[in-house]
């Protein structure tokens, strides 16, 4: 088996309302597809949703690195070389880890469909029966987050995660309406994104926020920053998770040097792929930290994709891939039943993709084949 053909389909997906965190707002999600086809007729589909402020690629520049740097290296491959596939992509051009995560997506959804097995059969088992994930909340006003607190909870969500790091004093104020309006049970956790900046801003609102039964504190600080971040964690009761400064392993060992982190956050986006994220898992299980998988706000095929790495991998103890729940439309079938997602055990990503609804919000399409 070989991979012969692949077609980029960039799309944007429409949010049900705008995303908001403390570096920008998102009234779509801007997604790049990859639709890997091989010599046996098998369609592997993946995707890429890259961050400039984390990843350092846009929708443009991960069309054309896939387009002319990294798709013509693939094709005559074997899926199942993940290994060499790997090698051969990071030999190619240097970073650039959502594109790279796209071929990594569509060669899993193409091996799970090859051998008849969904992707986490292929990577360890199911070792996770339920895969639960919060209810994400943008930044806003205090009342209106408190009030959207209380309906996500009544929808059934188990817990919630904050996006905060506009003003500290301001985000302190937030989190103490919501403590109040959700009662002291609920498992509440906070998303900096790198909003308060530097060690000094940071540590005062976070000894605040002890005082109200935080889960956690992500990114609090700069991406760079690990040596502050280690300071944070020296200096405070809260668990810190790493997010943006954990993208591949070289940074997963400095973390671990400087015991900079409690949790660190993967994302296939940020670290290339499935095959990436299963070695910073088992890297972090051997340093003693828990781990999550995050999304960028991407479909249901990447969300999937980061499912079946959590299904099979025990030291994933949280996952946080809602982008389907907050797209008003979506292109694949991922289910969620409050509060699980629900993977299948059909092969690969085992989610239906509607080529319909690509075409639909496709505002450009490249192909690139063998000769």
């Amino acid at each position: 088996m070989k991979i012969v053909k692949a077609d980029l389909f960039g799309i944007q997906l429409p949010l049900k309302e705008p995303f908001i965190i403390s570096y920008s707002r998102y009234d779509y999600m801007p997604s790049i597809i990859v639709r890997l086809e091989t010599d046996e007729g098998l369609i592997g589909y993946g995707e890429a949703v890259p961050d400039e402020h984390v990843t350092g690629e846009t929708f443009s520049s991960v069309i054309q690195v896939l387009k002319q740097h990294l798709l013509p290296v693939v094709l005559g491959m074997n899926p199942f070389s993940i290994e060499q596939i790997h090698h051969s992509l990071n030999q190619t051009i240097y970073a650039n880890p959502s594109a790279k995560a796209a071929i990594d997506i569509a060669c899993y959804d193409l091996m799970g469909k090859y051998a008849g097995q969904p992707i986490y059969n292929l990577i360890g088992g199911e070792f996770h029966k339920n895969l639960t994930f919060p209810a994400v909340l943008s930044i806003d006003e205090p009342t209106v987050m408190a009030a959207n607190a209380k309906k996500a909870l009544s929808e059934g969500y188990s817990y919630l995660k904050l996006k905060l790091g506009h003003d500290p004093y301001d985000d302190i104020q937030r989190v103490k309406a919501i403590r109040h309006a959700v009662g002291p049970e609920v498992i509440i956790c906070v998303d900096i994104n790198q909003g308060w900046h530097n060690y000094s801003q940071a540590i005062r609102s976070i000894r605040e926020l002890e005082s109200y039964d935080i889960a956690w504190v992500e990114q609090p600080i700069m991406i760079h920053d690990i040596d502050g971040l280690a300071e944070l964690k020296k200096h405070t009761t809260l668990p810190i998770m790493a997010d943006e400064s954990i993208q591949n392993g070289y940074h997963l060992i400095e973390i671990i040097k400087k015991q900079a982190a409690d949790r660190i956050n993967i994302k296939l986006m940020k670290c290339g792929g499935i095959f990436p994220a299963i070695q910073l898992t088992k890297m972090a299980e051997y340093a003693g930290l828990s781990c999550q998988i995050g999304s960028m706000v991407e479909s249901s095929i990447a969300s999937a994709a980061g499912y079946h790495v959590a299904k099979s991998h025990k030291n994933i103890t949280h996952t946080e891939l809602t982008g389907p729940l907050l797209f008003s439309e979506d292109i694949g079938d991922l289910a969620y039943d409050l509060p699980f997602a629900a993977l299948t055990s059909k092969p690969g990503l085992g989610i239906e993709v509607n080529m319909d609804k690509i075409q639909k919000l496709t505002i450009t399409k490249e192909t690139v084949r063998l000769p």
